[in-house]
């Protein structure tokens, strides 16, 4: 009766799963299956993979508040990471959970040989490998060394009191399953919403490796560093992981030609399925679920504006101007006065991520267009309701299509992974070992670039920027990095590279963000600097962010686990 009633369950939900293909990313997690005539049929090894499926294993880049926990965008309440407000007693315990849900899958998957062939299941074994890589690299990002278990672990096994295992042999263990991954999955582009495939697998090879060489070379010497650390090990991964995608084919870098819009364009298509460039996306359907929420509808549904967020001033001045110079030596560059001036002569990146005044923020059903200026510059000027902080309004992923739009919420498919992440990945690689070229540049850098009609970058000429991020660093990184910025914003990744480039001395200690000049707005709820900027959090933090750069890249081993299992460590500064 018991197998039966698990038969009869199992049944309903694959039928579920199948009716739900357009909302794959939604599904609802599958309990555990107990049943050992489980894992009999490929059937049963796509139905239990599903339930990784999720928006956690997935994370969404067009989320609005995606780039709060760096210097990239800004709120009412400051992220407690980057002010080092963290404390032992609030750390949660680390959850192992989905770990031994996937070694589940590794430990009893190989029942489905007797009836069926490797090529009717390894899709979903590569799945496994993919998963468990994803899961794990999770944790690594989180707390550096970390146990490692390849099969499932029960509350009785004696592995759960083995110490912690060293995060660049965690590393290596990752980037070994997803070699794995790469094998089995299928090298079809599919719809890209559906299953994973080999690329998404080899796009995430590139940038595990890229965060453990990263982590090992900038850390190095400090309390997070490795023994015995070997960087170039994992750049040169990185780059061989990038290089099979790039190899391929199957991506390219989305453009009609337009570079006044193509790169704001390509985060509202309303279908990613051919999209030459998007590997894997989300849909989301009003009629059939909630939209995703990334901005406050306006009461009387006039538009979508911001509350109590925005990007900062720091990021806008990461823009070059339109001959390719930094705006510290930039004759194109106009000043501050406006962002109609501030705009002038950019890179045209900068006013499809930021909503400057003429930006088309609302058109209705009959065609009548509302800019950014009679919309969300007016409720700045006259509401402290619907605010943003630092001014500069995110319009990145935004579609001002009214049709679109219900109450708080925002049907716009999301993008997961895209190729232009390969494509930085690769040249940070090649810069990082000291093995770059031109012709890198050209195959990478320059795609970019040449969608937003931007000169191509030249190693061989690059400009001093007396503002560089990081001085002590080659111009060429220092480029790089800024690619990387401006390119990937709000796509949850900027907090991913401040760590892994140990930068947080540079760009957040003792440092607040700042915004656009206050007298572009009459009413302004918000505190100001000397020099009449945005300063919003002056009040909240008089001495800028107290991150603390001996304690806070990791987080903190939970105090009962500690006492539970007397071979595990604390993470370097939680002891105090």
């Amino acid at each position: 009766m018991k197998n039966f009633k698990i038969a009869i369950r199992l049944i309903v939900l694959m039928l579920f799963i199948n009716a739900c293909d357009d909302n794959f990313l939604d599904r609802s997690p599958l309990d555990q299956v107990g049943s050992v005539d489980f894992f009999k049929s490929p059937a049963d090894l796509k139905t239990y993979v599903n339930q990784f499926y999720t928006s956690s294993m997935f994370p969404i880049t067009r989320e609005h508040g995606s780039d709060f926990d760096s210097d990239n965008a800004v709120t009412g309440n400051y992220d407690v990471w980057l002010n080092g407000n963290r404390t032992l007693d609030g750390a949660r315990n680390i959850n192992f959970g989905p770990v031994r849900n996937i070694n589940y899958f590794f430990d009893n998957y190989s029942r489905v040989k007797e009836n069926a062939a490797l090529e009717e299941y390894k899709q979903y074994l590569g799945e496994a490998h993919f998963f468990r890589a994803m899961i794990y690299f999770d944790l690594l990002q989180n707390y550096g060394d970390i146990q490692w278990f390849s099969t499932e672990i029960g509350t009785e096994s004696p592995e759960l009191y083995a110490p912690r295992t060293p995060r660049n042999i965690v590393a290596d263990n990752i980037i070994a399953d997803l070699d794995s991954a790469a094998i089995y999955l299928t090298a079809d582009k599919t719809d890209g919403c559906s299953r994973i495939n080999k690329w998404m697998a080899l796009l995430i090879q590139s940038r595990v490796a890229l965060f453990e060489g990263s982590w090992e070379k900038y850390h190095n010497g400090t309390p997070f560093g490795v023994s015995n650390a070997n960087p170039n090990k994992f750049f040169t991964k990185a780059v061989e992981a990038a290089t099979a995608v790039m190899n391929s084919g199957v991506y390219n870098i989305y453009s009609t030609s337009n570079p006044t819009s193509d790169y704001h364009d390509l985060f509202i298509l309303r279908d990613y399925s051919s999209n030459e460039e998007v590997m894997f996306w989300k849909k989301f359907d009003n009629v059939l679920q909630k939209g995703e929420e990334v901005f406050r509808n306006e009461p009387n549904h006039m538009g979508e504006f911001p509350y109590n967020h925005s990007l900062t001033k720091s990021l806008a001045d990461s823009y070059l101007c339109t001959d390719g110079d930094p705006i510290a030596v930039s004759p194109l560059f106009k000043g501050y006065e406006t962002l109609d001036v501030e705009m002038q002569n950019r890179d045209p990146r900068f006013y499809q991520t930021i909503a400057t005044p003429d930006f088309e923020w609302l058109i209705l059903e009959d065609g009548t267009v509302f800019d950014w200026r009679q919309t969300v510059f007016n409720l700045l000027n006259s509401s402290v309701q619907y605010n943003s902080p630092a001014g500069y309004v995110n319009a990145k992923g935004y579609n001002p299509q009214k049709i679109y739009h219900v109450p708080q919420t925002e049907e716009t498919p999301a993008i997961i992974y895209r190729y232009a992440e390969v494509l930085l990945n690769y040249i940070e690689a090649k810069a990082e070992l000291g093995s770059i070229s031109q012709a890198d540049v050209d195959k990478t850098i320059k795609k970019l670039r040449a969608r937003a009609g931007m000169p191509n970058l030249d190693l061989a000429g690059i400009t001093v920027d007396p503002n560089w991020d990081f001085p002590n660093l080659s111009p060429t990184i220092n480029e790089i990095r800024r690619e990387r910025r401006v390119e990937l914003v709000s796509e949850r990744l900027r907090a991913f590279d401040l760590k892994r480039w140990a930068a947080m001395d540079e760009l957040i200690v003792g440092k607040r963000p700042k915004g656009f000049l206050s007298s572009q707005i009459s009413i302004n709820p918000f505190p100001v600097d000397e020099n009449g900027f945005l300063d919003p959090y002056k009040n909240k933090m008089p001495n800028g962010y107290g991150f603390d750069v001996d304690r806070d890249y990791l987080s903190a081993i939970p105090k009962n686990q500690l006492l539970l299992n007397e071979n595990l460590t604390q993470n370097p500064g939680w002891d105090n």
